[in-house]
């Protein structure tokens, strides 16, 4: 069965997006390549992905000119759900479709399409902390920026009690791997 997994990046103050939702913070950072939490590593195994609506608006934003015309192409090849109750900008030619189905639902339907693959909760921290409370959150791989952001849209706005199972040095980063704990939510 697909594990999943919110991987993601926070500030060293704990959030993974300014106060309004942007990541260029991240962007301007050196992760190391290579090692066991590296992204290219990670990416190989997932099969299915989901994502926040502010985390989904910022990607079209940022991969997107002025008119509204893509720069970039979607940058995966799995299929997405983006959860969010209000209307997005569609992305033609990506798997993507965009729900307001709660995450016991959609996860299901993820875990179908992931088949051995990981699932990926891209972000937010909310939308992680939605699959947790029901139970369907196995891991959070967090790589660590030295870097403050003071405010913003925290890591994880909820209580999890983890187990810390791997920690390594990625390039600027801390990357570590924390099992959600069996009796606090987690399927682990």
């Amino acid at each position: 069965m697909a594990r999943t997994i919110y991987y993601t990046a926070t500030s060293l103050d704990g959030f993974i997006a300014t106060d309004d939702h942007s990541l260029e913070w991240l962007l301007s950072r050196s992760s190391g390549a290579g090692g066991p939490l590296d992204y290219d590593r990670f990416i190989t195994g997932v099969g299915a992905l989901c994502m926040g609506a502010n985390t989904y608006a910022w990607i079209h934003r940022t991969l997107h000119d002025d008119a509204g015309n893509p720069t970039e192409p979607w940058p995966y090849a799995q299929p997405c759900r983006v959860f969010s109750h209000r209307e997005l900008p569609a992305w033609p030619g990506a798997d993507i479709q965009v729900t307001a189905e709660p995450v016991d639902a959609v996860h299901a339907e993820l875990a179908a399409l992931a088949g051995d693959a990981a699932i990926w909760v891209v972000g937010g921290g909310d939308l992680a902390g939605q699959f947790h409370d029901r139970g369907l959150l196995d891991e959070i791989v967090v790589s660590i920026a030295p870097v403050t952001l003071g405010s913003g849209a925290p890591l994880f706005p909820r209580r999890a009690d983890l187990r810390c199972v791997e920690t390594t040095a990625s390039g600027e980063f801390v990357a570590a791997r924390f099992a959600v704990a069996p009796d606090e939510g987690g399927s682990s």
